[in-house]
């Protein structure tokens, strides 16, 4: 099975247009989503075994993603 990556306008497809707007418009948002991004690939090719990690790295990663994606969903309420 592959875990293929979403950026975060895939996440949250309904709020695609404000996600666009705040990262134009909101340096801090943007840094929450391009560290939302550098994570998320780092574990897909970890869960891909294309850079192999030790299961309690990949799970301290997996913990980083999801409070980002807390605080990003601050953002679009």
């Amino acid at each position: 099975m592959t875990h293929t990556p979403h950026d975060i306008a895939e996440e949250f497809p309904e709020h695609a247009d404000r996600i666009h707007a705040l990262k134009a418009e909101n340096a801090h948002f943007a840094k929450l989503c391009d560290t939302h991004h550098r994570i998320n690939r780092e574990i897909h090719r970890g869960e891909e075994n294309i850079e192999p990690m030790d299961d309690m790295h990949l799970e301290e990663l997996k913990k980083q993603r999801l409070a980002l994606l807390d605080e990003i969903v601050t953002f679009l309420d």
